[in-house]
């Protein structure tokens, strides 16, 4: 017996169909993850201009690193043997956005939080989420700009740090549906 057939039939078969449904989800998660270039993404820093940019009305859909909505997630999938650099990129990010002289970029320091998740990810990756909320809509997140701005000398050792940790990333922005944290409405007692 293979253990699959002491299951009736019907439970084979559905007990398959899960099987395969599952597997096509996770390579269709998994390429979507990995298809997208991390690095292109963020590019290093040029030049800050001599005149200020105009303030951008919506968000281009080409920097993963802007948002509209009032939250979102940003989830780094890093090479395992360069999560130590990275880390430490995170460290300086850190101390960039408490030291900047730009009011926008303590706004967005104020609502960004960095978690690294307990187990591994795909291909033995380390996941960090960046979980942002709120979000400051139309700031540009972009996180060799910020270190640019503060260690523009620096940023020339970091940034390699970073590009080479990637494997993928991902981005979703949110939309609240439920805040658990406040008090539930009263709901009207049943019709009698």
């Amino acid at each position: 017996m293979t253990g699959l057939d002491c299951w009736p039939v019907r439970g084979r078969r559905t007990g398959v169909l899960a099987t395969i449904a599952a597997a096509g989800f996770a390579c269709m998660v998994s390429s979507q993850v990995f298809a997208q270039d991390a690095p292109a993404a963020a590019q290093p820093p040029a030049q800050p201009p001599a005149q200020p940019a105009p303030a951008a009305a919506a968000v281009p859909a080409s920097n993963p690193f802007m948002f509209s909505s009032d939250a979102a997630m940003l989830t780094f999938y890093i090479k395992a043997d360069k999560a130590a650099d990275f880390e430490k990129v995170m460290a300086k990010l850190h101390e960039a956005l408490a030291n900047s002289d730009k009011p926008e970029r303590r706004q967005q320091a104020a609502g960004w939080k960095l978690y690294k998740a307990a187990d591994p990810g795909p291909n033995n990756s380390v996941l960090y989420i960046n979980f942002l909320s709120p979000t400051l809509k139309g700031g540009d997140y972009t996180i060799s700009k910020i270190l640019a701005e503060v260690f523009p000398q620096e940023v020339q050792q970091l940034f390699p740090m970073y590009r080479d940790a990637f494997a993928g990333l991902a981005r979703a922005e949110l939309s609240l549906i439920q805040d658990f944290s406040t008090p539930a409405p009263k709901s009207a007692p049943p019709a009698r």
